[in-house]
């Protein structure tokens, strides 16, 4: 599991002083710098380089988080495929479980525009952090 911490800024903040939840999608992408990591350590978006493609999105709020206290993003794998994989993504502030999310990812060739199977350098790397979402209170993970 990988996590990275935010402080919420004052823009980040909505009319009722929660963040905002255009927000939280934001968050959870700078969560899965990590993982792109794994792929293009160097972070080159160059197509020769960069071999990651999202193609989903979903998140469920749960809670208010505000502007008064950092929030913790926790990012993992919740399952591995030939050609793609799921990240799930959990946000925590103050103790609680606040927003939580899945993106898919597959593992694209730019240049042929097509998905291409997960190298096994990088199958390894991902099932290292391979966790099931069935619980839904991971601290106990």
């Amino acid at each position: 599991m990988f996590t990275t911490t935010i402080a919420p800024r004052f823009g980040d903040i909505d009319g009722l002083g929660h963040v905002n939840n255009t927000i939280v999608p934001v968050w959870f992408e700078m969560g899965r710098n990590s993982i792109f990591r794994l792929f293009t350590p160097d972070l080159d978006l160059r197509p020769e380089k960069w071999h990651l493609i999202l193609v989903r999105t979903e998140f469920d709020f749960l809670s208010q988080m505000y502007f008064d206290g950092d929030v913790e993003i926790r990012t993992y794998i919740t399952k591995l495929g030939n050609t793609s994989f799921t990240v799930g993504h959990e946000a925590w502030q103050r103790g609680g479980l606040k927003a939580k999310g899945l993106a898919v990812l597959v593992y694209y060739d730019f240049k042929l525009q097509k998905p291409l199977p997960i190298p096994a350098k990088f199958r390894k790397v991902l099932e290292e952090h391979l966790i099931s979402r069935t619980n839904e209170d991971s601290s106990e993970k």
